[in-house]
């Protein structure tokens, strides 16, 4: 099952031990550009069905994304993958800048 992490819950995890996950960011390249969570991978929504073997399956995963929804059907596409350790950030790299970053620019 993919757990559902919020903006601030996410907070505290990276500061708790951000070496111990991957940030996998599935927008798309324009987006990543305008804003990223530092650390953060960029493999694009299109992109993951052929590039799955980039991701270690023993890796605690987070997906993002603008609102959630991409991240959570990429999650759920990594799980009947094989992926276990899955996590979705609710409300996207969106909530992170309204509830963690303020200044973070949006779109």
């Amino acid at each position: 099952m993919v757990r559902q992490l919020t903006a601030r819950e996410l907070e505290k995890r990276i500061e708790e031990d951000a070496a111990s996950m991957v940030l996998l960011d599935v927008r798309e390249p324009w987006e990543w550009g305008v804003c990223r969570i530092p650390g953060s991978i960029t493999i694009s929504l299109g992109e993951i069905p052929a590039r799955t073997e980039e991701l270690s399956r023993d890796a605690e995963i987070v997906v993002l994304c603008h609102h959630g929804i991409r991240s959570q059907h990429v999650s759920m596409f990594l799980e009947r993958a094989g992926f276990s350790n899955l996590n979705n950030l609710v409300g996207g790299i969106d909530a992170w800048a309204r509830e963690v970053d303020p200044k973070m620019p949006t779109y």
